[in-house]
């Protein structure tokens, strides 16, 4: 659906800033309202639902939009960062890695399965590269400050056969990942119908 057809260009450029504005700012609450779900994944990797509004930002708005709301909420979560920033990175990345598939389909393809194919396909990309991030970026800035071997102690207390943080990442974080993503797309199609007038008025 297209945002504003009729108005005029700086009126359609005025809103996009104000709700692409609204959705970073609700991103970033919801990002601080992060909960582990210890039965799932060790209780240092946590779930938020801060890409439902960068989603939503690039199905109303476009990709770019929805980048920017990532971009935006980890920009603001640096102020109270307890990993100088490298958590707040991966974020960024694996948000995007989201939001800019899901969105760029959805431009193409203007209709709820576009949507669905969108953000199933943004899910799955954002699964799969949560290995790579998390192997090259996230995991060496923890071992830091706890020995590989307690990180990987912690997975094996869900699964004891588990072995190597590339098993780890795997086995938990890449599921633990797409079901993130599954998660935000499911509310976005919850909820995306009642906002629409809010999105694209």
């Amino acid at each position: 659906m297209s945002t504003l057809p009729n108005a005029s260009p700086s009126t359609k450029r005025t809103h996009k800033i104000a709700v692409t504005a609204m959705l970073s700012a609700v991103a970033t609450i919801l990002m601080a309202l992060d909960f582990p779900i210890p039965f799932l994944i060790p209780t240092f990797v946590k779930m938020d639902f801060s890409e439902l509004p960068a989603l939503l930002a690039a199905f109303s708005l476009g990709p770019v939009s929805g980048a920017v709301v990532c971009l935006v909420k980890n920009l603001v979560n640096l102020t109270m960062s307890s990993t100088n920033g490298v958590g707040e990175l991966c974020n960024f990345l694996l948000g995007i890695c989201f939001v800019i598939p899901a969105g760029l389909i959805y431009r193409y393809k203007k209709t709820r399965a576009g949507a669905l194919i969108g953000a199933l396909v943004g899910a799955v990309v954002m699964a799969l590269c949560s290995v790579p991030v998390n192997y090259f970026i996230s995991y060496p800035f923890y071992t830091v400050f706890m020995p590989l071997d307690v990180i990987i102690g912690m997975y094996q207390e869900l699964i004891p056969s588990v072995d190597g943080l590339m098993a780890c990442l795997v086995i938990f974080n890449a599921p633990f990942t797409l079901l993130k993503g599954l998660l935000d797309m499911a509310l976005a199609f919850l909820i995306y119908k009642p906002l629409s007038p809010l999105l694209h008025k």
